[in-house]
């Protein structure tokens, strides 16, 4: 008998996301939990942190790495800044470990809840925006079985 795939719920992680950052009603704190969820990352080895990996569309510096496939996508990445780093744990603790399909069809509601998209810089924006669509786009490719193995 075959087990059952672990699931993540990237809507109930979104959701734990927005009660904890309403502990931090002033922005000064919530850019400081930012920084400190960036810090915890898992490092990238120094044999991942390659031009292949990087990110186009980010002002910083942020390496981005798929494994697994449609059932199941991880999701590996870190930046050179802070504040990136910090948005990136909240990406992976949203999608990695979501199905492709649950990756494609999950908004990413927390954005807007959390009011990031007015206390974000343009340039940290964009890079959000490029940060999620790169996601979203691997995962798109599992979906349509293009995906190619890192």
């Amino acid at each position: 008998m075959n087990e059952p795939l672990p699931t993540h719920d990237p809507v109930a992680a979104q959701q734990a996301i927005v009660e904890e950052f309403s502990l931090f009603p002033d922005w000064l704190d919530r850019y400081q939990y930012l920084i400190d969820l960036g810090r915890k990352l898992e490092p990238l080895d120094e044999s991942e942190r390659i031009d292949r990996h990087l990110l186009q569309g980010c002002q910083s510096r942020v390496w981005l790495l798929f494994d697994g496939g449609p059932q199941a996508v991880g999701i590996r990445a870190n930046s050179d800044a802070a504040i990136v780093s910090g948005l990136i744990a909240l990406l992976i603790r949203v999608y990695s470990g979501c199905s492709a399909e649950a990756i494609v069809n999950t908004q990413p509601f927390f954005i807007e809840q959390l009011g990031l998209g007015q206390h974000l810089s343009p340039t940290r924006a964009n890079g959000l925006r490029a940060m999620l669509d790169a996601i979203k786009g691997r995962a798109a490719q599992h979906l349509a079985g293009t995906a190619d193995r890192e």
